[in-house]
């Protein structure tokens, strides 16, 4: 992807490109939290955390981000109340109608990771219409992971390659590329940071394989008072981690006189 975009106070583009991640993956927890401190529904939570996303998908171009991933609904949230569920089916209906014309404009292309099967018929269908009116869009890729389980990905992964060696069209062995090229993240920039809001300290089961390398920071802020600052904020601990891959660095011996 290319991107034309404006470096970060007192960093050269080059830097940035260098230093800064590519591919930002965020967990957007606390909405149910910030609601319960103010005495609202768990629903206006998530409806203020949909306030948060569009800040912070506007901030992440001209902090030096080409892919943004974000956690919205996992196959475990369909154990939720009912009401919460049909709430946030609500919102995805609502956040397409109001915001794709808008993403369409900025030159998004929106990815949407996960399950389709099980998905009410028209959701589905508000899926795959943004995802086709925003497929020749390459300055910025927005990856929001809806009906998805990390697990569930590795299976469903799998399932393919095996349904392709029974069918006759390949023989290749299963390998690491394989896999990874059955992911529904297949085509994204390499996972760079995993950040998690609310002040909680685990994945729940998000991009698990995708996560091998990535550095991960916790921050502790809720959702929906997440922005443009917070994600900087991010991008400043990033920077600072010294990112091996698994090597060893060693040092060159110095010249003796």
């Amino acid at each position: 992807m290319t991107a034309d975009r404006a470096a970060p106070s007192g960093q050269s583009p080059e830097k940035q490109g260098q230093d800064g991640p590519r591919h930002v993956a965020i967990i957007m927890d606390g909405n149910g939290r910030w609601a319960k401190a103010r005495g609202l529904p768990r629903a206006l939570g998530h409806r203020e955390g949909v306030q948060a996303l569009k800040r912070t998908i506007q901030a992440a171009p001209d902090l030096g981000i080409d892919c943004l991933t974000v956690f919205g609904f996992s196959t475990e949230n369909w154990s939720r109340p009912e009401d919460e569920v049909s709430d946030l089916m609500g919102l995805v209906r609502s956040y397409v109608a109001s915001d794709l014309a808008r993403l369409t404009k900025a030159g998004v292309r929106l990815k949407i990771l996960g399950r389709r099967q099980g998905l009410p018929a028209d959701i589905a269908a508000i899926i795959e219409r943004a995802e086709a009116q925003t497929a020749h869009n390459d300055r910025f890729l927005l990856q929001v992971a809806f009906n998805y389980g990390g697990r569930a990905d590795l299976v469903d992964a799998a399932r393919r390659h095996m349904e392709r060696v029974l069918a006759g069209e390949t023989v290749e062995p299963f390998n690491e590329a394989i896999l990874t090229s059955g992911l529904a993240t297949a085509g994204s920039p390499p996972l760079d940071l995993i950040v998690r809001t609310s002040g909680e300290q685990r994945l729940s089961n998000f991009l698990l394989w995708e996560a091998a390398y990535a550095e991960l920071v916790f921050q502790d802020i809720l959702w929906p008072d997440y922005g443009p600052k917070a994600l900087a904020e991010a991008i400043s601990a990033f920077g600072q981690r010294d990112r091996r891959f698994g090597r060893r660095v060693i040092a060159p011996e110095r010249a003796t006189a």
